[in-house]
């Protein structure tokens, strides 16, 4: 056998170093490492699927979601009804991109207050407890019992919100003149550790009826604010949040074109600004500071009520309707569709069914195109499928070269041998050169 071709400094032992200009290999094959040739006869689409098939498989891991739907499509270019599959997927996406939406328009609304106006009826009832003589058990001194009670008409929330949940401080003034100035009122305010109650109960001595007057202020949420009546006039509204307070205000700026031209921070004042703000021009940044000295607490509900100490006004019960805004229970379904996995998780089965099925049809194609190939030619069959089984063994051993060509004197002596021999044996001096300067510790010139 001829030696072997010189080795250039820095390349792994086995590798060839090619002429420029010059095609390596043997005469009429490709270069190597160059795409192999179509096999004569079969079609690349239907060999490369076979080659496929030939290799092992390997273990995949786990897809993530936003690339399942890649792969599905990628996978749906190898089988064979993919018309209807892909119009399947168009669809998914237009309804994958709707959900999304949806998703984030109730993530939106959510953030917002979903209130509904509901009728809260208010019963306001009283017994009398005459005063026993002194032989008979029981009290000796008469006194009557005031309840205030009430319910929502028409609620449709299975939870039963107590009375006492929709107020912020309940007053009962009586009579001064029979209980004095400092016995006269009975309050409740609400605080962070009360606890809520369905009605309310105040007892007292007397055997007279009694005028008392309810002072009721409702807990707002958000909470509501009073404007002055200057601005409510100019505005249109009365008892708002701050929020439709704050876009009233820049509504009617913008309908009467207050807003500077030139400094769009600033705000130009009319006449009935002027009066209400005590200023010519101010920024938008100082409109909620002035504001705040315009809003005052809202009116309280204020029910007038006789407290009667006849036997035969006992089962009468005085009613009065109020509105009042409750959260929309449609809020409450909302926030378990967002914060519900059994959709998601439903779906993530279904793509894994779908992904399984295609595999399938997949491998049944290959197989089928395995045969088809097979049948319609055997003998050349058999020597592509050989070729094809020698290129993936040269890919999967990471072999360099040619192995069967390279055993042969022939290949050692084309053109190309006479220089590689030179630059090997040049190679090999210029290494033993750097080690004995190495071992010497001089340097060789």
């Amino acid at each position: 056998l001829s030696p072997l071709p010189p080795q250039r400094p820095g390349m792994p032992p086995g590798s060839r170093m090619p002429m420029a200009g010059m095609q390596v290999g043997p005469p009429g094959a490709p270069p190597y490492g160059a795409a192999s040739p179509m096999r004569p006869g079969l079609p690349q689409a239907m060999m490369d699927p076979f080659r496929k098939r030939l290799l092992t498989p390997q273990a995949q891991p786990p897809m993530a979601p936003q690339r399942r739907g890649v792969k599905r499509r990628k996978m749906a270019d190898k089988v064979l009804p993919q018309r209807a599959y892909m119009d399947l997927l168009a669809f998914e996406r237009k309804l994958d991109q709707t959900i999304a939406r949806k998703r984030m328009e109730i993530q939106e609304a959510i953030k917002k207050p979903l209130t509904q106006k509901r009728k809260l009826r208010i019963y306001i009832s009283n017994t009398f407890t005459p005063a026993k003589e002194e032989g008979e058990g029981g009290e000796r001194v008469a006194s009557w019992e005031l309840r205030v009670e009430g319910k929502l008409l028409e609620d449709p929330s299975k939870q039963k919100r107590k009375f006492s949940s929709f107020f912020k401080s309940l007053v009962i003034e009586l009579d001064k003149e029979l209980y004095g100035p400092d016995n006269h009122l009975v309050e409740w305010h609400r605080l962070p550790t009360t606890q809520e109650t369905d009605g309310f109960q105040v007892k007292r001595p007397g055997d007279v009826n009694v005028k008392c007057t309810l002072l009721l202020m409702l807990d707002h949420q958000p909470p509501q604010y009073k404007l002055d009546p200057r601005l409510a006039r100019l505005l249109g509204v009365h008892t708002q949040t701050r929020a439709s307070i704050m876009q009233a205000l820049w509504l009617y700026i913008k309908h009467n074109k207050l807003q500077d031209s030139h400094e769009k921070e600033y705000i130009n004042c009319n006449r009935y600004f002027r009066q209400i703000f005590n200023c010519v021009r101010m920024r938008f940044s100082e409109i909620p500071m002035k504001l705040a000295g315009l809003l005052q607490h809202p009116d309280p509900i204020i029910i007038n009520h006789t407290i009667s100490v006849d036997p035969n006004d006992q089962k009468k019960t005085a009613c009065y309707d109020i509105d009042v805004e409750v959260d929309d229970p449609l809020k409450a379904q909302m926030s378990n569709f967002l914060a519900s996995t059994t959709n998601q998780q439903e779906i993530a089965s279904l793509d894994a069914k779908i992904h399984e099925t295609i595999e399938s049809i997949n491998q049944l194609k290959t197989q089928r195109d395995f045969m088809l190939s097979f049948s319609n030619n055997p003998q050349d069959f058999i020597q592509e499928w050989i070729k094809s089984q020698r290129r993936d063994l040269k890919i999967i051993t990471d072999v360099i070269g040619n192995p069967e060509e390279e055993r042969r004197a022939e290949f050692y002596q084309q053109p190309w041998a006479q220089e590689a021999v030179g630059r090997h044996i040049f190679a090999k001096v210029q290494q033993r050169r750097q080690e004995l300067e190495q071992v010497l510790g001089i340097r060789l010139t």
